[in-house]
């Protein structure tokens, strides 16, 4: 009878067990409600149909990620292009000669977002790598003596589309790189390590060579104005023994846009400003330039 009796405690103590076992538990989630701070240090650098985008990494732990917003205009609309967990991003939608603002804001896993960085902007613009020119007074190298940055072509050097052209000089044994025309400027920016060393061609007339050529130097980065309005610039990467010289170029589509490749980052506005003061100075000056 005892054991009966000891035997259904048991079968009770276990079936409590069993239920408070079962019981459903109860979990609190503390919802956040702070938004990552904007992101900071935004730039760009200018790609041939591609914009690169650098930032600064976001500190708050509970960050996901960030989200890439693109516009025609600098006031927007803004639109989102991308989201990204790493500070970079390449648009490779974009086309060159046009001009993009972007602005990047982060976000957590509450999905709250951050206002809008400090805008950049960039325009694509083409570019080449180790092309070859001669010199047009060293036969047989007439045909290829010049070099039209609009198409990125060598051609002869006395047809109207030629930007520039190469000559040699016996007496002196030296290289010079002239203007293809008198409406066409060119100067020495001098030594660079890369043709990106160079970001913006000036915008007056510092500079430019009151002769129309300038002496070909191996690792000098040499820039252009062309006489349609556009700027250009090559680095003189060696030279051939064929009478010639290799060389890096890029070419700005935008008329009147001297940026050829990189944008400082928060310095958007002060850039844009400086340069809309300068193109008005300059405009009176340069009228027989076509310059509008």
């Amino acid at each position: 009878m005892m054991t009966q009796k000891i035997w259904k405690i048991g079968l009770v103590l276990g079936l409590l067990v069993l239920i408070l076992s079962c019981e459903k538990k109860v979990y609190y989630y503390d919802y956040d409600e702070v938004p990552p701070s904007r992101p900071k240090g935004l730039y760009s650098i200018t790609g041939d149909e591609a914009v690169y985008l650098y930032w600064e990494e976001n500190d708050e732990e509970d960050l996901r990620g960030y989200v890439v917003y693109r516009s025609r205009d600098e006031n927007g609309p803004y639109k989102p292009v991308a989201t990204v967990s790493v500070e970079e991003y390449v648009d490779e939608e974009v086309k060159n000669g046009i001009t993009y603002w972007y602005g990047i804001t982060a976000f957590d896993y509450d999905d709250n977002e951050s206002g809008l960085s400090y805008v950049t902007y960039d325009t694509p613009r083409p570019e080449g790598w180790d092309e070859i020119i001669h010199a047009y007074n060293v036969l047989p190298w007439v045909s290829v003596s010049g070099f039209d940055f609009s198409e990125g072509d060598v051609v002869p050097w006395d047809v109207a589309r030629a930007d520039i052209f190469l000559e040699y000089d016996n007496d002196y044994q030296v290289f010079f790189l002239w203007a293809a025309d008198y409406q066409t400027d060119i100067q020495d920016f001098g030594y660079t390590d890369h043709i990106d060393d160079v970001d913006m061609a000036p915008y007056t007339d510092e500079g430019w060579s009151e002769l129309g050529w300038v002496e070909v130097i191996k690792g000098h980065t040499y820039l252009v104005w062309t006489r349609n309005d556009h700027y250009a610039k090559l680095r003189v990467g060696d030279f051939s023994r064929s009478y010639g010289i290799f060389f890096d170029w890029a070419w700005q589509e935008a008329p009147g846009n001297p940026e050829l490749k990189i944008r400082a980052p928060r310095e958007q506005r002060e850039i844009n400003s400086k340069l809309n003061v300068t193109r008005k100075e300059y405009i009176n000056a340069n009228k027989d330039r076509g310059v509008k």
